[in-house]
């Protein structure tokens, strides 16, 4: 079986930035399980993956624009120090949930803080960057009806209800 469309796969992956960093890995836990061709993964990834089969292990390179995007410059904004009270000693690197302006939510990470002015990016933390995906195809099966009606996986690896 290869991977295609309404596959529940399962693959186990290292991802490293352009300096070869490790970013994240699942060799040391369970691999990673989607539905393909639902929008689980990013894009670049899941159309490296079809067309695999259970025990190809190879390197798939994704650039930012298929990957978590490239930065977008109105996702960072400085707001007063003010914005955050209530809130712990701010710092770099902490995370808040700010308000859209139709009414929804978004996580924001603190870039920089100076006297009473906060930067924060609503960027995913790894929008912009280029990044390399070690693979190793664990398991394909077919999708079950209810899996395919929720667009996620369900059971083990996936989302359970």
């Amino acid at each position: 079986m290869t991977i295609s469309e309404n596959h529940v796969v399962s693959f186990h992956y290292t991802l490293t930035d352009q300096s070869g960093n490790t970013i994240d890995s699942s060799a040391d836990g369970d691999p990673l399980t989607y539905l393909h061709g639902a929008g689980n993964i990013i894009p670049g990834l899941e159309k490296e993956l079809a067309g695999k089969s259970v025990g190809d292990k190879f390197v798939v390179n994704v650039a930012a624009a298929e990957g978590y995007g490239e930065v977008i410059e109105q996702m960072i904004q400085q707001v007063p120090k003010e914005a955050f009270q209530g809130a712990p000693e701010l710092q770099v690197g902490m995370q808040f949930e700010a308000g859209t302006q139709d009414g929804g939510r978004v996580p924001v990470t603190i870039t920089a803080i100076e006297g009473d002015t906060v930067t924060v990016d609503g960027n995913h933390p790894l929008a912009g960057k280029d990044l390399t995906f070690d693979v190793s195809i664990e398991d394909i099966r077919d999708a079950s009806e209810e899996e395919l009606a929720h667009g996620h996986v369900h059971g083990p690896g996936g989302h359970h209800h």
